[in-house]
């Protein structure tokens, strides 16, 4: 696809942007934790989060992508009842480097306590140093830091801190049949072993079957998230018990 009908496209589904949220629960009694907010797009042949993010990756639109989507999920959840929990807001590392991200004009600034942003543990990340004093500043703000896709392959937990993190997301790869499988569990274990001597809770993301969350709730597990609980949809889906 040429670059001028990537940008038409990518402006079209951007034009059509929505939110749908995704629910976290505590794993022993099933209430709310908090919402993942999840791209989408009522553009029908755009309407996931895959063709968007890899145009703005293409067009070097993420900063600007990044600040629409964390405006939008502040407009959304600004006016939630504290019941609501948390938001979790997928963060690039672009949006790391983003002075606007720690201003206390910034949209999510309002609700910084009630925000949890996730770094990926799939995207590298440049100019380290200045991240982590980001993250510290982001921290004092009163936001919450979580390290996504756990266990995905590369290893961002070397690349911050205990002090960094308030939460860890097992990735989808690892909980996948984590019933059947020793290994995985065993790996879980020794995860669960370094972050609940540090006071960092654990969420099993991509739950799927009943025996995928027994096992994980067995482990000891802080949270749980997947489509065995809810699937994304707009605010705000009701968790199955």
């Amino acid at each position: 696809m040429e670059l001028t009908e990537v940008e038409d496209r990518y402006e079209r589904a951007i034009g059509q942007m929505m939110l749908y949220f995704q629910p976290i629960v505590v794993a022993s009694d099933r209430t709310i934790l908090g919402y993942e907010a999840l791209l989408r797009s009522r553009d029908p042949d755009w309407s996931g989060p895959g063709p968007i993010l890899a145009a703005a990756d293409r067009l070097n639109r993420w900063s600007k992508l990044g600040r629409r989507i964390r405006a939008e999920v502040s407009r959304q959840f600004v006016a939630e009842p504290e019941s609501r929990g948390m938001c979790f807001v997928n963060l690039h590392p672009v949006d790391l480097l983003d002075r606007g991200l720690t201003s206390k004009f910034a949209p999510l600034a309002k609700i910084a306590h009630r925000v949890v942003l996730e770094i990926t543990e799939r995207a590298s990340l440049e100019n380290l140093v200045e991240v982590r004093n980001h993250v510290a500043d982001l921290k004092q703000m009163g936001y919450r830091i979580a390290i996504d896709d756990l266990g995905s392959g590369a290893a961002r937990m070397k690349d911050f801190s205990i002090k960094d993190t308030d939460f860890v997301k097992l990735d989808i790869s690892v909980v996948r049949d984590v019933n059947a499988n020793p290994m995985k569990q065993q790996f879980i274990a020794s995860i669960l072993s370094l972050c609940h001597e540090e006071g960092i809770g654990v969420i099993g993301e991509g739950v799927e079957t009943a025996r995928e969350a027994e096992t994980l709730v067995r482990l000891g597990v802080d949270y749980l998230q997947g489509y065995l609980l809810a699937r994304p949809g707009p605010p705000f889906p009701t968790v199955a018990r």
